[in-house]
């Protein structure tokens, strides 16, 4: 009795791929150091129209700039994970300038936490569980709340990392918005003087 073949899975298509990549040597035209060359370190979105137009509309090329992504690029909390990424990206790596980098059309301008949550509830998540989550003192709808609009977002992102107690003085925050169409660039915020 002959198996049936399993379709091929993303994970197939990435390793096969991955495996010519190597072979073939393609890597080469994307060798660098760890540090950034333009001691440069980037908060932005995670969103997947940003992915190459981000660090072509900011001319940065591979090794250019430490690059964080994640969801808004919201910095909810001064000693959360993308705190600490940009504490070590100046540090440890030689970042010497930061910047925030929201954009228009986010899925995270109005997001309600509540859709979020009654989306796990129906996947499968057990009530008990966000009892568990609620009595260790974590806010869900806190941690998953978005903004009323980017700019508002990139601010707030911005005031969290001017206002750490570890940023080194003198080191500039910069929040920018960008089109995910376009790739304009519009400054929100400079520097790094107090927010009013």
């Amino acid at each position: 009795m002959r198996m049936k073949e399993q379709p091929k899975t993303v994970l197939d298509e990435i390793l096969s791929h991955n495996r010519e990549f190597v072979r073939s040597k393609a890597y080469e035209a994307y060798r660098t150091t760890k540090f950034p060359d333009k001691k440069m370190v980037v908060v932005t979105c995670m969103d997947t129209r940003l992915t190459e137009l981000l660090p072509k509309a900011m001319n940065l090329r591979n090794g250019d700039a430490k690059i964080i992504k994640v969801a808004g690029a919201i910095v909810l909390q001064p000693f959360g994970n993308v705190m600490r990424s940009v504490i070590v990206a100046i540090y440890a790596l030689g970042a010497q300038e930061v910047f925030v980098v929201g954009h228009r059309d986010c899925g995270m301008t109005g997001l309600d936490p509540n859709a979020i949550l009654s989306k796990a509830k129906a996947c499968g998540v057990r009530e008990e569980v966000f009892e568990t989550i609620r009595n260790s003192g974590i806010d869900l709808a806190r941690w998953l709340h978005g903004f009323r609009d980017v700019h508002e977002g990139v601010r707030e992102s911005v005031g969290i990392i001017r206002r750490h107690p570890l940023l080194p003085p003198g080191v500039p925050v910069h929040g920018l918005v960008i089109d995910p169409e376009t790739g304009e660039l519009e400054l929100v915020e400079e520097g790094y003087g107090v927010l009013a």
